[in-house]
């Protein structure tokens, strides 16, 4: 997203990489597979993190990993279910996975993917944002709450922490809704309160005529292009 501020690329080389992460099981370690696109340019990148839907690492991820490739970032999309042996092929079994998620494990593994981009020479370790979809919109909305060291988080149509709780977030942030989706929309009030209260940098805005997920849907193509390049 243009919000995010960086150059623009050609097409990026989109690798799957392992990532070694901090887990509760006997081995005290466990590797979390994740999709890496790089921008072509000559310096130095921001890098984002990806944080994939209730479905998993799934093609849309990856190719809106490589369109970020594309806008100039390091982009890196860890599949959360890894653990378990990976995103699987049928949407209900991913979700019914997704939903078991402890919390502290997602936090884990998105600290390591972030430690892992910070070992990349092309990435600038001091600009290192997040961006997630529908349940990932959620968790990076929440992992700017857990990490200080966030530079940027974007929360598409996610839902919001506990009001308590954004006052730690020290990242800027920015949020993209659709207005047919009462379910994220009704506690929209309740984080504006919070966040102004906090004064915390968070802008939003809510997309007129689409649902949620309308950045994979794309049932009005002019309004999810006008949300992506925000």
């Amino acid at each position: 997203m243009r919000w995010l501020s960086c150059q623009s690329a050609r097409q990026p080389i989109s690798p799957s990489t392992f990532i070694p992460s901090t887990s509760n099981t006997s081995s005290g370690k466990d590797t979390i597979t994740a999709y890496l696109a790089y921008p072509e340019r000559p310096t130095a990148a921001p890098g984002v993190i990806v944080i994939h839907e209730i479905f998993g690492l799934s093609d849309f991820v990856r190719q809106t990993t490589e369109q970020l490739a594309k806008d100039g970032f390091v982009a890196i999309a860890p599949d959360l279910l890894s653990r378990g042996g990976g995103t699987p092929a049928a949407g209900d079994s991913a979700r019914q996975r997704i939903v078991a998620l402890p919390p502290d494990q997602v936090t884990a593994d998105l600290d390591a993917t972030q430690g892992f981009l910070k070992t990349i020479k092309a990435v600038r370790g001091d600009a290192i944002g997040v961006i997630g979809f529908c349940w990932g919109g959620t968790q990076s909305f929440r992992y700017a709450t857990n990490n200080s060291s966030l530079k940027a988080f974007v929360v598409c149509y996610g839902a919001s922490p506990a009001p308590e709780d954004i006052a730690r977030i020290r990242a800027k942030g920015l949020g993209v809704y659709a207005e047919n989706d009462a379910r994220i929309n009704a506690g929209l009030t309740e984080m504006a309160a919070a966040v102004k209260q906090a004064g915390k940098d968070y802008q939003y805005a809510i997309y007129p005529g689409v649902g949620h997920g309308f950045l994979r849907a794309r049932e009005k193509p002019e309004v999810a292009d006008s949300a992506w390049h925000t």
